[in-house]
């Protein structure tokens, strides 16, 4: 046998037709392909010798028949039933030696081969078939001992996932690894909660994902379903079925079902293998267990995974990203998008905050994706109809989320009209966050804060931690409140109402309560002490600045 056959060391796929015809023990023969060239791709599960007429009586399926042509019958109609009765129990092939009785194939032989399309296989030299079945069946062996060897460790695998609690993704992952395929987790409204493309693009695996879904029927096992021929299983636990898993099959096996399909009008040609169906079942039984011990539904852990990718833009491409959405239910066309966060205070988060806004929305009949960004902060994405107003929704957010706790900040980005965007809009709505203290009163007209409600202070509140503006602050104010600390004076208070009266003395007395020739007084000695001309318009400006950063510096 020649080392150099791709089934020499045991093929990864099933050993066919052609893979048996090409080894070295059988092309010594000269074999020709007569009739079934389409279908030399099916499996050989086993060698049959016979010089029977009724050969059919002892097989399974799946075997390739070797024939002297001796037992043939000398009628047509003896032929066709000879024929029929291979197809019917499934042969894989026919293979007649043209040595002994025959030296050319009778013609009512080759037209009934080619009516049932069962490959028929002439050799024009003498062959030892029992040295053919032994080759044969040493390489179906081989490969038997292989798949077991493969089947465990699929097995093995799925069993160490379980073990440490994988969540949903990892698992997903897992069985694109093993497989080499597609595989997508979809919910009962054939929404797309998990994928993990192989050999494809999520654009690709996702596109138009509710509409192909729905025409792949449901069914109670493991089956290949559909115009696509997915294979599919579903996922539940004691009677309650809480979605599906589907592997798709790769671009070679489209290519392949075409072909069939244009030659034989028929696509029952093998697409996926026993180990793709083991994967499938084991990944199915993992979810299972992932989902009795992870709390969080696949909807919400759905929606954070989207709405995470897209702050960070993680997504390989903006049609990647909008497939993505819209195979979770999100219009993604002719669309106008809003970003909220909603800050619920330590202590107040978890799945139920998500789940009661999520419900919320729905039942207000907006398309809206909901998920946990960070600990007690939960985004959402909006998706709104061109002409629809969105302050109204966001109001209505604000009440439930104050519903959920009492004092819940409410933050809004710019509106914008392509998701590719949105990361901008999370960004606008993050700086509003930052720049919201505690117990920050609500403008009078809303519930919520946006971006044009950040002002000086709570500019200074956001950047509260950055050392520069900490050093500033001391460096234009310090020497004034060592001051005050060490002679009791309130040098600094002074200087508050001086600049809160935009330099008035006048006024600046009047509030501070003293005397003019004080005021003038405690001013010279802040100028003093502070090296400054407080005549100077630009130095009470960033003196101002100073104050105001002090004061939140202190505050928080």
């Amino acid at each position: 046998m020649n080392d150099n056959h791709p089934a020499a060391n045991g093929p990864a796929r099933p050993l066919t037709v052609a893979d048996v015809l090409a080894l070295p023990v059988l092309a010594a023969g000269q074999p020709q392909v007569v009739t079934g060239v389409p279908h030399l791709d099916r499996p050989v599960r086993w060698v049959h010798i016979t010089e029977l007429t009724d050969p059919a009586s002892f097989l399974k399926g799946g075997e390739l028949v070797l024939t002297t042509g001796m037992p043939l019958p000398d009628d047509a109609a003896g032929v066709r039933r000879y024929v029929d009765e291979l197809a019917d129990i499934g042969a894989a092939a026919l293979v007649i030696e043209l040595v002994r009785r025959y030296h050319r194939p009778p013609d009512a032989l080759v037209d009934a081969c080619h009516l049932r399309g069962l490959p028929l296989v002439t050799l024009a030299k003498d062959v030892n078939f029992l040295e053919v079945t032994q080759v044969v069946h040493a390489l179906l062996l081989g490969n038997q001992a292989e798949a077991m060897r493969r089947t465990q460790h699929i097995h093995e695998a799925f069993t160490a996932l379980t073990l440490r609690g994988a969540g949903p993704e990892d698992v997903l992952s897992a069985a694109a690894e093993m497989s080499g395929r597609t595989v997508v987790l979809e919910n009962l409204v054939h929404q797309a909660l998990i994928c993990e493309p192989s050999g494809s693009t999520v654009e690709e695996a996702l596109a138009g994902w509710e509409q192909r879904s729905r025409a792949t029927g449901p069914g109670d096992h493991t089956a290949i379903r559909g115009p696509e021929g997915w294979l599919t299983a579903p996922v539940e636990y004691q009677g309650e079925r809480w979605g599906r898993v589907a592997m798709l099959p790769g671009r070679h096996d489209r290519t392949d079902r075409t072909d069939r399909r244009d030659s034989t009008d028929r696509t029952d040609g093998p697409t996926f293998g026993p180990e793709d169906i083991t994967v499938l079942e084991r990944t199915a039984m993992a979810l299972t267990v992932a989902r009795l011990i992870h709390p969080t539904s696949w909807e919400r852990t759905a929606h954070r995974n989207v709405l995470r990718d897209l702050v960070e833009q993680r997504h390989r491409s903006p049609a990647d990203a909008r497939t993505r959405c819209a195979a979770l239910g999100l219009p993604t066309d002719r669309s106008r998008f809003v970003v909220t966060l909603v800050d619920l205070g330590t202590g107040h988060g978890g799945t139920e905050p998500e789940t009661r806004l999520f419900q919320e929305l729905r039942t207000a009949g907006i398309p809206a994706l909901v998920g946990e960004l960070a600990p007690d902060r939960l985004g959402i994405l909006l998706a709104l109809r061109p002409s629809q107003p969105w302050r109204p929704v966001v109001e209505r957010l604000c009440s439930t989320a104050s519903g959920l706790a009492p004092q819940a900040v409410v933050s809004v980005g710019s509106e914008v009209t392509d998701l590719s965007y949105t990361a901008r809009s999370f960004r606008e709505a993050v700086r509003v966050a930052e720049a919201t203290p505690p117990g920050q009163p609500l403008p009078p007209d809303r519930s919520f804060h946006e971006l044009s409600d950040i002002g000086l202070r709570r500019l200074l509140y956001a950047l509260r931690e950055d050392t520069r503006i900490q050093e500033y602050t001391e460096q234009r104010l310090g020497r004034l409140v060592d001051h005050d600390t060490r002679h009791g004076s309130e040098l600094l208070t002074t200087l508050r109402h001086y600049l809160d009266a935009a330099g008035n003395k006048t006024t600046a007395a009047r509030r501070g309560g003293l005397s003019r020739e004080t005021l003038y007084q405690r001013l010279r000695t802040i100028e003093r002490l502070l090296d400054c001309d407080l005549e100077s318009g630009e130095q009470r400006t960033e003196f101002h600045v100073a104050l105001a950063a002090l004061d939140v510096l202190r505050a928080h």
